[in-house]
């Protein structure tokens, strides 16, 4: 599916340049628009590099695109769809780009995750119980690759191990061997965990199934330790934190001391949690455990042990409905959605990982239902001039909001021109870099 290289050259601001090349958009469409990506060794980036230093680009270039943000929306017909933009890099406006929205391959899209490398994209498509592999081009577009089926029914979540070797997929009921429902809404059972092999080139291999509790709603892997973690919603348990030891050859997960699965339609226990989790995240050390709650209204804090282990939680009291959340770049501040509230609440995070509410960005409006948060920009030791922009999905406006973040204190600044528009009905969004500033 590789585009040919344009013909002909024209003359730009920085002299003779390839048709569609100009200064500040070195990797042009017509150019780079898709490939099948392998990873780049030092030859090549060092060639690029001295490619872009003798056109005069640099990552400071007022003509630039510092990052893509990808939203999916869930209730389009016949399929979700994708909206994509890229990111002003002086202001964080939001341009749409030039195909989206981009159909995401599958009924009520409810998640989008990407490689850990930034190149691809998978959406997990509830109604139709699958996953959908993209590729993303040097110039943002999305380009669908394949169609994969889960091992069980009703998708809600997903996640890539910190290795990028596995993905995991969280789904609502069990199949039989025949691959009907085990389950159904009429026939309450538990769950399960489709384990996908990630090849070299992204494709995915045969799944494999861990069974799980009742109405699993979100996962996670640890950046550090080889630990997934799963949240449930079962009415029937206060304990609907699931953590798992990650076998790194196979994906396989082995339930942690404490966490109990059991069979049939009989909730599973863990730690202990309330009865409606939404939101899980961890930190970069993977010292540190958030979980937010939409009934209680808080945030939970775990210290989390060597051996993958939450302690007991501290709790911190959040605007009404906290669902996603998100650290800024330097894992100082950390923002929670709160879709009840119609806010984004800030918190900066304190010697003992604590949140405490910000006292500059305590709670920020946003559009109506918040779902996610996610933030853009390069790490201040990586390029110090890049600002920080974040952007909340906005399910029952069908729009993004846009503030840039101030590193030294954790305030927030409207971005001009938000909300910015999109399909009905978003679930969340994410963000990518901008070729070639991936694999930082």
């Amino acid at each position: 599916m590789r585009r040919q290289l344009a013909d002909g050259w024209e003359r730009g601001d920085a002299g003779l340049l390839p048709r569609g090349m100009r200064a500040g958009n070195l990797f042009a469409p017509e150019l780079l628009n898709r490939m099948k990506f392998k990873p780049i060794g030092r030859t090549v980036k060092a060639s690029i590099l001295s490619l872009a230093m003798a056109l005069g680009v640099t990552a400071c270039s007022n003509d630039y695109t510092v990052s893509y943000v990808y939203m999916a929306t869930s209730k389009s017909l016949p399929h979700g769809l994708i909206n994509a933009y890229q990111i002003d890099y002086q202001s964080g406006f939001l341009y749409a780009l030039a195909d989206s929205p981009v159909d995401a391959g599958g009924r009520d899209t409810v998640a989008l995750v990407v490689a850990p490398s930034n190149l691809f994209l998978y959406t997990v498509n509830n109604f139709d119980s699958d996953v959908v592999e993209f590729a993303i081009g040097t110039d943002g577009k999305l380009y669908p690759e394949n169609t994969y089926n889960i091992t069980g029914s009703l998708p809600t979540a997903a996640a890539i191990d910190a290795a990028g070797k596995f993905l995991y997929v969280t789904f609502t009921y069990q199949n039989n061997a025949n691959g009907t429902e085990l389950y159904t809404p009429a026939n309450p059972g538990p769950g399960g965990v489709t384990i996908f092999p990630i090849n070299k080139d992204n494709t995915l291999g045969t799944p494999t199934t861990v069974n799980l509790g009742r109405n699993p709603v979100g996962i996670m892997t640890s950046p550090v330790g080889n630990f997934v973690y799963v949240i449930e919603q079962d009415s029937a348990s206060a304990a609907n934190l699931l953590g798992f030891a990650e076998n790194t050859t196979t994906g396989g997960l082995t339930p942690l001391a404490g966490v109990t699965i059991n069979a049939g339609n009989v909730p599973s226990t863990g730690f202990a949690s309330g009865a409606m989790p939404s939101g899980l995240l961890e930190d970069p050390t993977g010292s540190h455990l958030y979980l937010t709650d939409q009934a209680l209204n808080q945030v939970a804090t775990y210290a989390v042990g060597s051996n993958g282990i939450p302690g007991v939680p501290v709790n911190t009291p959040t605007d009404a409905g906290p669902m996603g959340m998100a650290f800024d770049l330097n894992h100082t501040y950390l923002y929670v959605t709160a879709y009840t509230a119609n806010s984004l609440d800030g918190f900066t995070i304190g010697p003992n990982g604590v949140p405490a509410r910000s006292t500059v960005a305590g709670s920020v409006q946003t559009g109506t239902g918040p779902t996610c948060v996610t933030i853009s920009g390069a790490p201040s030791n990586a390029n110090p001039s890049h600002a920080v922009y974040l952007y909340t999905s906005n399910q029952l406006s069908g729009n993004l909001t846009g503030e840039q973040l101030k590193e030294t204190d954790g305030s927030l600044y409207q971005i001009q021109g938000t909300p910015f528009s999109g399909s009905p009905l978003p679930t969340c969004a994410v963000t990518v870099p901008a070729f070639p500033l991936r694999n930082y």
